[in-house]
């Protein structure tokens, strides 16, 4: 027999008190990535596809790399090599192949037993970089525009993050060194730098490094550098921000071999630090991907023994390219900034009676068919970039032949 029950009992469950509103649903994105929504480049992506624009927005090559490399991948592949779980780290032949470049190019010694970890590219490395070394609270210095995945991870990470704004002068886009030591507070944690300079093209000088340096020792200041176009420099020359005095042991180097090799489907990158940052990194990179890319990752070991003329070929033809670009974009009336390194060149498009990036990106396809990136994306200060459209020229000479073609209809 069912219990009875009583009014009291029916007053204690709140049954009678009549209708109450139901509580709003909590979201469902995590608040620290409210603010992230579809990236960029999906968005220009698809507008390409749907309108048959040439894609010079996302930063892809439109060719495959090296056909020994390619070919290496695929005797990893049949020999059975990668095909399981890799080790944590990395396999040895890759880590060493990475501190072998260290040492050959730069002359940075690196154990490759306890100073180089393998990851999912550098967009692993930097995120696995950011949760392990931030704590809740802890303020990022980062240079601003930055790659998008930068705002993410910081906030995922809890952080906070403190941009410093490259400005352009004379050609170039530079940065403000009383600026940057005024960013650092006793919240300071670390600063986030990122040489050859994506999206703005600019490298960062020996003078400008040694200044990084120097502050990050006086502060007791981590450094995490991304240096993924450390070999697309056209002018001036690529200096790891590990190689000045007294940062040895407090920065975290990041490169991959996507954009080096046009691979960037494989997705390999690594880190070189001390034994006590890689292993700080390591304890968080183990919980993303845990491990990735086997049998790349023995084609990237190949990949890094390539000889000189590989590197040099390369960076020949990106600057023809550069070259080729630039003046298209100048001659259809963009204000040009001619890069010192990446694959990405910035323009200005306000002699062409514009000031919205984003407007303008969004109507170039239909105008000219060709697809670019807004700047302002790149900013926390979205109105510094609002003018500023970037382009890759990462592709085959025919295709930016006929990209700077359709531009010139956009001149005055």
């Amino acid at each position: 027999m069912a219990a009875m029950t009583t009014p009291a009992d029916h007053d204690a469950r709140g049954q009678d008190d009549g209708p109450r509103a139901l509580p709003l649903p909590r979201p469902l994105l995590n608040r620290r990535l409210a603010e992230f929504g579809t990236t960029i480049f999906a968005e220009m992506s698809a507008l390409a596809l749907k309108t048959g624009a040439i894609n010079l927005g996302q930063g892809f090559p439109d060719t495959d790399g090296p056909e020994e490399v390619r070919e290496a991948a695929v005797r990893a592949l049949r020999d059975g090599r990668g095909n399981q779980y890799p080790p944590g780290p990395g396999v040895p032949e890759l880590r060493t192949a990475i501190a072998d470049h260290q040492q050959r190019r730069y002359g940075l010694s690196f154990d490759p037993d306890t100073e180089v970890l393998v990851t999912a590219g550098a967009t692993e490395a930097i995120a696995a970089s950011l949760l392990a070394l931030l704590e809740p609270g802890d303020e990022v210095v980062a240079l601003e525009p930055y790659y998008d995945s930068y705002a993410a991870c910081i906030a995922m990470a809890g952080g906070t993050r403190v941009p410093v704004t490259l400005r352009p002068h004379q050609g170039r886009y530079v940065l403000d060194l009383d600026e940057l030591r005024a960013a650092v507070t006793p919240r300071t944690r670390l600063i986030l730098l990122n040489t050859p300079h994506n999206p703005t093209g600019t490298v960062l000088t020996r003078e400008e490094l040694a200044a990084v340096a120097a502050l990050a020792v006086e502060r007791d200041l981590l450094v995490i550098t991304d240096e993924v176009y450390e070999h697309l420099v056209f002018d001036g020359e690529h200096i790891p921000l590990a190689s000045f005095p007294g940062m040895r042991e407090r920065t975290v180097t990041i490169s991959s071999a996507g954009k080096t090799y046009s691979f960037t489907g494989w997705k390999v990158g690594w880190i070189t630090a001390s034994p006590a940052l890689v292993t700080a990194v390591r304890s968080a990179k183990q919980f993303l991907t845990y491990v990735s890319a086997g049998p790349f990752q023995y084609a990237v070991a190949e990949a890094l023994r390539l000889p000189e003329t590989y590197f040099t070929a390369l960076r020949d033809d990106l600057r023809a390219k550069r070259d080729l670009l630039s003046a298209g974009l100048a001659d259809a009336g963009f204000e040009v900034y001619r890069p010192a390194g990446t694959y990405f060149v910035t323009t200005d498009i306000r002699p062409l009676g514009e000031t919205d990036g984003f407007a303008f990106c969004r109507a170039l396809p239909e105008r000219c068919g060709v697809v670019a990136v807004p700047n302002a994306v790149f900013y926390d200060h979205r109105e510094q970039g609002a003018p500023f459209v970037r382009f890759a020229f990462c592709k085959q000479k025919d295709v930016l032949d006929e990209a700077v073609t359709r531009l010139r209809r956009l001149a005055p």
